[in-house]
């Protein structure tokens, strides 16, 4: 059996980098279906890529290849590294880009990728990605075992996932990320979200929770669950990140008035 590819860069599709590792897998899995996940997350952006990696990596069978170049530290002393998680593999630096898959799911094997036989002859300093990573994720296409990479590891680097809170009649979170759209998404869970009577953010307020964009006057800011089942705020038809300033980081609080928490008693950090 020959294994499903899916492939998220930071390479965008001008140059020829995301060919260049195509080509790589065809050589060696010439059969292996390779899914562009996505090759436009901003330059670097370790954080955008977990959150993308985060949205569809369990959506694919067992027995996937998940390969992530997302490689601001291509290299130095960043360790490239596959990972087995819920009956999927992971390729990518070690760089934090795994973190969500992470904490989602413990893994069942973290190895290094040191084993040449499994690479290109020349390895080149600044692309990885085909050299490397892209060999890599062919051999474990073609159902090589993780371990023939290399050593194992216990000590993967995880992004500092900030956790909401919930504090008397409130709920504190943040946004965690920033769509094309311009939606943010928060850390905060829908159970949390409940019974809200207004969500503020960057010093405005935009209401109570709504059901869907179209609840909104064009142009006209909105906080809705969204499709992540985390709260989110959004604008008719523009963008919430635009029209508010804001951006990853952010603060998001959610007000119940004089109603109990949705789940109960508060729990969290005091706030």
């Amino acid at each position: 059996m020959t294994r499903r590819i899916t492939l998220l860069t930071d390479f965008g599709t001008a140059d020829g980098y995301v060919a260049a590792i195509k080509g790589v897998i065809a050589a060696i899995a010439p059969a292996a279906p390779i899914d562009d996940a996505a090759h436009d997350i901003p330059p670097g952006d370790v954080w955008a890529a977990a959150w993308a990696l985060a949205r569809y990596w369990r959506l694919y069978p067992p027995e996937t290849v998940h390969l992530v170049v997302v490689d601001p530290g291509v290299g130095g002393d960043r360790r490239p590294i596959v990972a087995e998680v819920d009956g999927r593999l992971f390729i990518a630096p070690d760089n934090g880009v795994l973190t969500r898959v992470l904490a989602d799911v413990a893994p069942s094997g973290l190895f290094l990728i040191e084993n040449e036989r499994y690479r290109r002859p020349t390895v080149s300093a600044t692309f990885h990605g085909r050299d490397l990573f892209a060999p890599a994720a062919a051999y474990l296409a073609q159902g090589i075992a993780p371990a023939e990479l290399g050593p194992p590891i216990s000590d993967p680097v995880l992004l500092p996932l900030r956790e909401p809170v919930r504090s008397g009649n409130r709920a504190i979170g943040e946004v965690v990320h920033v769509d094309r759209f311009g939606n943010l998404i928060t850390n905060l869970p829908a159970a949390w979200c409940r019974g809200a009577i207004e969500v503020r953010i960057a010093g405005r307020s935009v209401g109570p929770l709504r059901r869907t964009y179209v609840d909104a006057a064009p142009g006209e800011l909105l906080a809705l669950v969204g499709s992540a089942d985390l709260l989110e705020v959004a604008a008719r038809d523009a963008s919430a990140a635009a029209l508010l300033g804001a951006g990853r980081g952010e603060t998001v609080i959610v007000d119940f008035g004089s109603l109990t928490l949705p789940g109960g008693a508060s729990h969290g950090e005091s706030v």
